[in-house]
């Protein structure tokens, strides 16, 4: 296997572990991240003086130089397929996307192929330099199979590392738009009573609760006050549909991103999202409140109304300010048209 070497000259005062100190000193050009330095490490690729440093906690001075021994990126064990995509934004370094409901963002048992990255495996070709020694996409978010809407994928290590670190801060702006059941009522005495549920300014509602595995369905997601990742949603509503009203288009926006986040909060709430198998319970608004092609519609939509409609970062690269925005889909702008219509 060919591969190349990468020196590094340690600096002063250096972290007190090997791991840290090449993460803080090696050239920025050589595109390595501290995980992809950490795997280097274990593999035995890292060297001093001829001896092979395997212990990510080795200490290091002042002035030594560590050579590192990098192999080029491997093909990818995923096949390319060349599947249509909706770009953005694409460059060197990432490439944004507006992903269509039904699509799987990375293969899994269940979806081997015909995913978001079989696609851009096939789109991308050779200009995946590679990403933790493998060409491949770097996927740093995803978002459900049957939500539609943007994501940003990096093409190589540098812009991975950059990314995934923005998205550990919650510094990348992520805002949805959702279709629920009912209306997010600030004067709601109901709404207030909810656990976790509080209210800013400009009519937004706060959502922050603990997430987890629910206990029995493990392919769900269960509010929990005690262990679980601490999660945040705020909600505005855009919209109102039905007298009185039945349904709600909202923007919503995350602080934190964990699986399934804004059905789950939105559904604790007591306002499912339209369609959500899942989450979304059995409400139904009668054809009263909407009319009754309104109401067909309504109960015909078949997956959750929510779409990632605006992605806002700082390029992990040339540090340049990016926002992206992406209208709504066919099916949720057709559902939202036949709300609106005036019944006859």
């Amino acid at each position: 296997m060919s591969s190349t070497s990468v020196l590094v000259e340690i600096g002063a005062n250096p972290p007190n572990r090997l791991d840290k100190a090449l993460a803080r000193d090696v050239p920025e050009a050589a595109n390595l991240s501290r995980s992809r330095l950490a795997k280097l490490i274990a593999e035995g690729a890292v060297m001093r003086a001829g001896e092979v440093l395997t212990d990510a906690k080795a200490k290091v001075t002042e002035g030594e130089v560590i050579e590192i021994t990098v192999p080029v990126a491997e093909e990818s064990h995923m096949r390319p397929e060349a599947i249509a995509l909706d770009v953005v934004w694409e460059d060197h370094d990432l490439i944004v996307v507006n992903k269509p409901a039904g699509m799987v963002v990375h293969p899994a048992p269940g979806t081997p192929s015909g995913t978001l990255v079989n696609a851009l495996l096939h789109h991308c070709g050779d200009d995946l330099s590679g990403v933790g020694g493998e060409k491949r996409p770097g996927i740093v978010h995803r978002i459900d199979k049957d939500t539609s809407g943007l994501l940003v994928v990096a093409k190589t290590d540098a812009a991975h590392h950059g990314l995934a670190a923005q998205f550990e801060k919650h510094t990348v702006e992520r805002h949805y738009r959702a279709l629920v059941y009912g209306m997010p009522d600030l004067a709601d005495p109901r709404l207030k009573g909810v656990r976790g549920v509080s209210f800013e300014q400009g009519g937004i509602v706060k959502i922050t609760t603990q997430l987890a595995r629910h206990k029995t369905d493990r392919q769900k997601q269960a509010v929990t006050w005690s262990g679980g990742r601490h999660a945040i949603t705020r909600a505005r509503v855009v919209e109102t549909f039905g007298r009185p009203p039945s349904v709600s288009l909202l923007d919503c926006w995350l602080e934190t991103g964990r699986t399934h986040q804004i059905r789950v909060h939105m559904a604790h709430a007591g306002h499912g999202l339209v369609g959500d198998p899942v989450y979304g319970g059995r409400r139904k608004p009668s054809e009263s409140a909407l009319g009754a092609e309104a109401a067909k519609a309504l109960w015909g939509f078949e997956r959750q109304a929510l779409h990632a409609a605006t992605l806002g970062f700082e390029h992990p690269v040339t540090k340049e300010q990016l926002r992206f925005e992406a209208r709504l889909p066919d099916d949720m702008a057709g559902l939202i048209e036949v709300l609106g219509a005036k019944p006859d």
